[in-house]
């Protein structure tokens, strides 16, 4: 046998349906609860991106919240409990969560939407997949109002 049939032959193996296209290749995306209420206007016009090996867009959280205050950063599983989120969150300082200022506007945006602050959640979604929260308090509304993005970090 010549050295163009073995080859030939080799090809023909090589593109054999081998059935791996009937084989699922999305991924399931974290979710949690983000919007239970109207979202402020100026969180509806974030068209900014958080940059992770996902780079997904900041999407308006508006959560009905009945505390006079913020979820706890000491007790996140109040905050856990209002995203319906089943396993761990964290806080995170504005430092960790924006290292080079480029989120300065999302922030601005928060803040302005609630009473003037705002905090960092993390939740988890396994090994590599998070949702970061960036959240203020608008008491006058009785709801907790921010954005969201999804991240990939491995």
């Amino acid at each position: 046998m010549s050295s163009d049939d073995a080859y030939g032959s080799f090809l023909e193996q090589a593109n054999q349906d081998t059935g791996a296209s009937n084989v699922s290749t999305t991924s399931k995306k974290a979710t949690t609860k983000a919007v239970d209420t109207e979202v402020p206007v100026k969180l509806q016009k974030i068209k900014q991106y958080y940059t992770s090996e996902a780079d997904e867009p900041f999407e308006p959280v508006s959560l009905k919240w009945g505390g006079n205050n913020m979820p706890s950063e000491r007790h996140t599983e109040e905050f856990a409990e209002l995203i319906g989120h089943d396993s761990e969150v964290s806080t995170m300082s504005t430092k960790e969560f924006d290292p080079r200022g480029q989120y300065q506007d999302v922030l601005q945006a928060v803040e302005e939407a609630g009473d003037g602050k705002s905090r960092i959640f993390r939740a988890i979604h396994g090994k590599t997949r998070f949702e970061y929260y960036v959240v203020g308090l608008d008491k006058g509304q009785g709801r907790v109002v921010g954005v969201k993005a999804q991240a990939v970090e491995s």
